[in-house]
């Protein structure tokens, strides 16, 4: 008889479902290993192991034990995008009414950006992207930005036919933020910084943006610190609430 001690949803496989995930937490488990921390009876935990590797809730290490899938990143930076953007609104609209832009939030999505939230200046001459727009991630500051800190490989072949070098991107890493005149659209500048999930992974960029005649051609000497200030607070907000 299985030995699935603890408390109990009534939902049976469920549990024992929990069971073998929860004990995969502090590490890769053998088979023989899930059985003991589960308590499970062995040909129980190979099952509930095996269907789990099926939906990628967990997966094989080089050594065959079994980890944590990566199903469960998905769904926790699922999760996590909620929570920015329930966090973007107020900050936002803060970051617009201090610097006097239309202000944005971007997240990366294959090789493009997509403006997930954003406040637009409310009027005069503006910078307007809406929700949803689809932009390339060759050109802009927010590119900049959700490229500098990617893996070499990944950021390697993101610089193919970019606007921008590596050197700039070498230099956004240094300061912290992006700035750029003129790159995504002629006339239009922009400054940009990142947004850091719990794992301290860039998962997005909060923008301003707006006519070069008003941000100069050194947009950042302007904004970054603003910027700076609200990609902190989106930050704590995701990092308070992801545990």
């Amino acid at each position: 008889m299985d030995n699935s001690s603890g408390d109990s949803s009534g939902v049976g496989v469920l549990d024992k479902a929990a069971l073998v995930l929860g004990a995969l937490e502090s590490g890769p488990a053998t088979l023989a290993g899930l059985v003991g921390a589960t308590g499970l009876a062995r040909p129980t935990a190979h099952r509930m192991a095996v269907a789990l590797e099926y939906h990628r809730l967990l997966a094989r290490d080089m050594q065959g034990r079994f980890v944590l899938g990566p199903r469960l990143a998905e769904l926790a930076a699922a999760a996590g995008e909620d929570r920015l953007l329930a966090a973007a609104g107020p900050v936002l609209t803060q970051l617009r009414d201090l610097t006097g832009e239309s202000a944005q939030l971007y997240r990366r999505q294959g090789d493009m950006r997509i403006c997930v939230a954003a406040a637009e200046r409310l009027s005069g001459l503006r910078d307007t992207v809406p929700v949803g727009s689809t932009l390339p991630m060759k050109a802009g500051s927010a590119a900049q930005i959700l490229l500098a800190w990617e893996e070499p490989e990944r950021l390697h072949h993101g610089l193919q036919g970019a606007r921008f070098t590596a050197t700039a991107l070498s230099g956004v890493r240094r300061r912290g933020w992006a700035q750029s005149i003129g790159e995504r659209e002629p006339g239009v500048a922009s400054v940009s910084a990142p947004v850091r999930g719990p794992s301290n992974r860039v998962v997005a960029a909060v923008s301003v943006s707006g006519p070069i005649e008003r941000l100069t051609r050194h947009p950042g000497r302007m904004h970054a610190q603003a910027l700076l200030d609200a990609a902190g607070r989106l930050t704590e907000a995701l990092r308070r609430t992801g545990g």
